[in-house]
């Protein structure tokens, strides 16, 4: 991730009002693809549109890998539904490209997440195939070391270690990575001049937490803050963490930097709230979701700050119109993992309806063309999670980070 001043960072909630982008058959994205053979492999992913007057519709098989049941199952069903909401979107305007999306569990198990994968190659069959996930980063390592070796394209929505995209050309990333949360959250403490001794807990048998901590410490004494304790937990199971509650308040932080997921966060407040002990709290996207938590008293994260690509109590007309979708659906906010998943799905379609000749495309060639057209530095995606995203050579998005706060039991845009 670029580094990011904090005007940027304080600007970039503003989502873009822009109407979604489709496919064009006038010529200005793409051309039609010209019709397929009985018998031939390309007959498999296209298909007779009777809505649209005969035009040839070429099918994108989009293969989404993520938990659904187990410990994580929040973050995976969040991207599924996220998702979901897209394809529906997409396939709505009936345009030459439609996405089928099937969607496998990998319990966020590595081994589970490659036997899905084998799944969806069986499923697709010769059609051409897209991997959507995988939604954690283990089995996300996991699956691209595959779809590398058999180059099939892969978009993450939140899978954020360097490790899942390093030395792969055929993966990216639609969340942002972990050391730029790192670096991006130390930059808005300097500048916001919060927390004058800063704690910081966090998971170090977890790559995303240890990798987001790792670099925030070290940018947080590059810039001169003080980081007066560090202290660690080994597993997200944890239930009792007044050892590294009682190092920070020892050590005199008043901001405490929680760069962990929302469940064992929500114990942190309840217990720091029980031993009177009252900094600030600061985390990153992980810990999105915890105002839906069953049973979760709002109270508690009252003044937490946390940094995140979404904030679903945004007033532009395209978060508005998600929110509803998500809530009637599902009868909850939806969170920045739920935007990724939606906005993967329209990064996959949008570049789909650039690529000419997509309807004659093996996995192979269209992970290829795939891959030239996100790298190549003129193809760009409007979404929920942010405007204008672009991607490097090294498959992470470039796009601003948004800073909440808990005010009143709602995220509002700092």
């Amino acid at each position: 991730m670029k580094k990011k001043n904090l005007a940027a960072l304080l600007m970039a909630g503003a989502m873009s009002l822009s109407l979604l982008a489709g496919c064009s058959s006038n010529g200005d994205q793409t051309s039609n693809p010209p019709a397929s053979d009985a018998g031939t492999q390309e007959s498999q992913a296209t298909e007779t549109d009777n809505q649209g007057g005969g035009t040839d519709v070429v099918t994108i098989k989009v293969g989404g890998i993520g938990p659904t049941t187990g410990d994580a199952a929040q973050y995976g069903t969040a991207t599924q539904w996220g998702a979901e909401i897209a394809v529906d979107e997409i396939n709505a305007q009936n345009g030459p490209i439609r996405l089928e999306l099937q969607y496998e569990d990998d319990t966020n198990s590595a081994d589970t997440a490659v036997s899905a994968y084998n799944s969806l190659k069986d499923w697709a069959k010769d059609a051409p195939l897209v991997i959507y996930g995988c939604t954690t980063t283990a089995p996300c390592v996991a699956v691209s070391t595959e779809t590398f070796a058999d180059r099939y394209f892969q978009l993450t929505p939140s899978a954020s270690s360097p490790e899942v995209t390093n030395g792969k050309d055929n993966v990216f990333q639609m969340c942002f990575t972990d050391p730029g949360q790192g670096t991006a959250a130390a930059e808005y403490l300097k500048s916001s001049g919060l927390g004058t001794k800063i704690g910081v807990i966090y998971n170090n048998g977890d790559p995303y937490s240890t990798g987001i901590a790792e670099a925030f410490i070290a940018h947080a004494k590059e810039l001169g803050l003080e980081v007066a304790a560090t202290s660690t937990y080994p597993e997200d199971t944890t239930t009792d963490y007044t050892v590294q509650l009682n190092a920070c308040k020892d050590a005199g932080a008043d901001l405490v930097f929680l760069p962990i997921y929302y469940t064992p966060a929500s114990l942190i407040l309840a217990q720091a709230k029980q031993m009177d002990y009252a900094p600030i709290f600061f985390g990153g996207d992980g810990m999105d979701g915890m105002l839906d938590m069953d049973g979760f008293d709002k109270s508690l994260a009252e003044g937490l700050l946390l940094m995140t690509p979404f904030n679903a109590s945004g007033t532009d007309e395209r978060t508005k119109k998600f929110v509803e979708t998500y809530q009637t659906g599902h009868g909850i906010l939806p969170n920045q993992f739920a935007a990724d998943g939606y906005d993967c799905m329209y990064a996959i379609y949008e570049a789909c309806c650039q690529i000419d000749g997509i309807a004659d495309m093996d996995h192979e060639q269209l992970c290829d063309a795939l891959s030239a057209l996100f790298t190549g530095g003129d193809f760009s995606v409007d979404g929920l999670t942010g405007s204008a995203m672009k991607w490097l050579t090294t498959g992470e998005v470039s796009k601003a980070p948004v800073v909440v706060k808990v005010e009143g039991g709602v995220y509002v845009t700092q």
